[in-house]
């Protein structure tokens, strides 16, 4: 199997920052072009980001202009020379956005962690990672915290 090309799928959880180290380490490996993504989902409720609680009222491209300035300052700032990466938000329906940037980039490997969101989320959204590892067309690498 030839990697060019990973996305890795954020939500800033500890789950996905395990994710990201993991994805980080074979883009270098492999020499491939890591996308970092986050999914913007459907505004339902308050949005809670490192900064605090984003209000359903703050316009969407607000939004996104914050998760943009925090996926550059959790990841970007962090990020080896040797890797090429692009950072990505994509605002909708998150196992569909996830599929469809895979789909259109031509991903060779996605990579997530195996759980974000918690409790209630999960009720609402279902696990992503389960959806994604079921219709993805590509290889997904679902990243565990280790057993311990």
């Amino acid at each position: 199997m030839s990697i060019r090309t990973i996305a890795c799928c954020t939500d800033f959880s500890e789950n996905a920052h395990r994710a990201v180290a993991q994805a980080v380490d074979m883009a270098a490996r492999f020499n491939a072009k890591l996308y970092l993504l986050h999914v913007l989902p459907p505004m339902i409720n308050p949005v809670l980001l490192d900064s605090g609680w984003i209000p359903p009222e703050m316009p969407r491209d607000a939004i996104i202009l914050k998760i943009e300035e925090q996926m550059q300052g959790r990841y970007g700032a962090q990020m080896p020379l040797e890797v090429d990466y692009e950072l990505v938000v994509r605002d909708g329906h998150v196992s569909s956005e996830i599929l469809e940037f895979v789909r259109t980039q031509s991903i060779d490997l996605v990579i997530t962690g195996a759980y974000g969101l918690s409790g209630m989320g999960l009720v609402l959204f279902g696990s992503v990672a389960k959806r994604v590892a079921q219709k993805a067309a590509c290889s997904v690498m679902v990243v565990r915290e280790a057993a311990g």
